[in-house]
């Protein structure tokens, strides 16, 4: 079970980006109730001074935006922080104020009178968000491992990193990464990722990006390691 002190001091930070080191999720692989009670236990984003700590938490801000956390996880304790409830955790927080916004907005209908064209528009964008919104929900997402190989042992890794990090796109999330050691000074570029099935597809983005230029000029292959299913 994993333990912090308080989060919004900088002690609790830094333990924090610690553990995300090596990690991209507070306990196991994949998003839990762990990651929202520790994601609920900040005031507010990490700064980028806590590199490891930022990036997990905008991962977990996407993902809740999209579709909200229901694992398990194996348990955290927060200092001066109360356990998630399911429902607080399963449900994205975007999803509670849109409720809300739609309610207030149905308050200042008037059933009788004749609708506006800026009323039809507000109401056709409304249409249109909720359409997004739940297909979006109804996409599987999966936690893929790869392996990125350079071309040999004077390969500047850190650029190679920077390199394969600057790959962006809708559904992609980046996550934690190390640097394994190969054979005769070589080493690779472990690296996990988050991705939306419906959006990305991971054979794809080897073949026509990690692979092609600029990028290969420090990678030489890539292969996926694992792919599961959350």
């Amino acid at each position: 079970m994993a333990a912090f002190p308080n989060l919004n001091s900088d002690a609790g930070l830094k333990k924090l980006d610690e553990h995300l080191l090596t990690r991209s999720y507070i306990t196991g692989y994949q998003a839990s109730k762990d990651d929202i009670t520790v994601f609920t236990a900040l005031d507010k984003p990490p700064t980028s001074q806590y590199v490891n700590a930022s990036r997990w938490y905008n991962h977990i801000d996407a993902l809740l935006r999209i579709s909200g956390v229901s694992a398990e996880g194996s348990g955290v304790i927060v200092e001066g922080s109360a356990p998630v409830v399911e429902e607080a955790a399963a449900t994205p927080p975007a999803a509670d104020s849109k409720d809300a916004a739609d309610e207030e907005d149905d308050d200042d209908v008037d059933l009788f009178g004749e609708e506006t064209e800026e009323e039809k528009k507000a109401a056709e964008e409304r249409a249109a968000s909720v359409k997004a919104s739940t297909k979006k929900k109804e996409s599987g997402k999966s936690s893929v491992l790869i392996d990125i190989k350079p071309w040999d042992d004077e390969t500047d890794m850190k650029k190679l990193e920077e390199a394969v990090r600057s790959i962006q796109m809708e559904g992609l999330f980046w996550g934690a990464s190390k640097l394994v050691p190969v054979g005769y000074g070589i080493k690779k570029l472990q690296i996990m990722c988050t991705i939306v099935d419906d959006l990305v597809s991971v054979d794809t983005m080897i073949e026509e990006q990690l692979t092609v230029e600029p990028i290969n000029e420090f990678v030489q292959s890539c292969d996926i390691v694992a792919f599961n299913k959350i």
